[in-house]
């Protein structure tokens, strides 16, 4: 089962690879929301770094929901998505597969470009540093939780605003506990709660979303 997800992750990685301009629409989304917002605040250093948190977070998942619709949609409209789920190994495995693909692709060079964004916000250090860790943590949150709502919508006209209907609400304990690890930390109170719910969330998602993703895509072939 390790290879098989591994192999499913070596593929959509290169697909991701060769299909870049998705990867940088999402990328490019997020630099240009979190960019505008500090011009559109104004220049105080005490409220920018009192909405930082929840402006660079906000950015993360809309960019993320950005990219859902290509996760299952491809293999759905070139058949291989039907070989998947002929296929002898678990879907649950697959999907996991594909998930991280979309993870490394999508959320993890929102990680590594969120801490640049802060330096614009003058967040302090020890914020950006939890800030990039809740990132850490949270993304793949986003793109387990996505998966479900794209496999339930896969197929269906106007897809894109039915996945924001149905994860937005999915998302938003995620986005309370990022943005509040990265405010703690800011008024020094401490972020090691916010991020433990964080961690407890992940490990949830990890075991039940791509069972359930699974599950999802059977009804949607059926």
């Amino acid at each position: 089962m390790g290879r098989v997800c591994w192999t499913v992750l070596q593929r959509d990685l290169l697909l991701a690879f060769r299909r870049r301009s998705d990867v940088a629409a999402s990328l490019g989304f997020f630099l240009m929301v979190s960019s505008l917002f500090p011009l559109g605040v104004g220049p105080e250093r005490e409220t920018l770094r009192t909405v930082a948190p929840g402006i660079l977070w906000v950015a993360a998942l809309l960019a993320t929901l950005l990219s859902l619709g290509r996760l299952f949609a491809l293999d759905h409209a070139d058949g291989t998505l039907e070989q998947m789920l002929l296929s002898p190994e678990p879907l649950s495995v697959i999907v996991l597969g594909k998930v991280a693909a979309h993870w490394l692709s999508t959320g993890l060079p929102l990680v590594l470009l969120a801490p640049v964004l802060a330096l614009q916000f003058d967040l302090p250090w020890d914020a950006i540093g939890v800030l990039a860790a809740s990132l850490l943590l949270g993304t793949p949150v986003l793109s387990l939780l996505g998966a479900i709502g794209a496999a339930l919508t896969l197929g269906l006209r106007g897809g894109g605003v039915l996945v924001a209907l149905l994860v937005l609400p999915l998302y938003i304990p995620v986005l309370i506990f990022g943005a509040g690890a990265v405010s703690a930390q800011a008024s020094g109170q401490g972020a090691s709660a916010h991020l433990q719910l964080l961690a407890g969330v992940l490990a949830a998602s990890l075991a039940l979303a791509p069972w359930a993703a699974a599950m999802a895509l059977r009804l949607s072939a059926d």
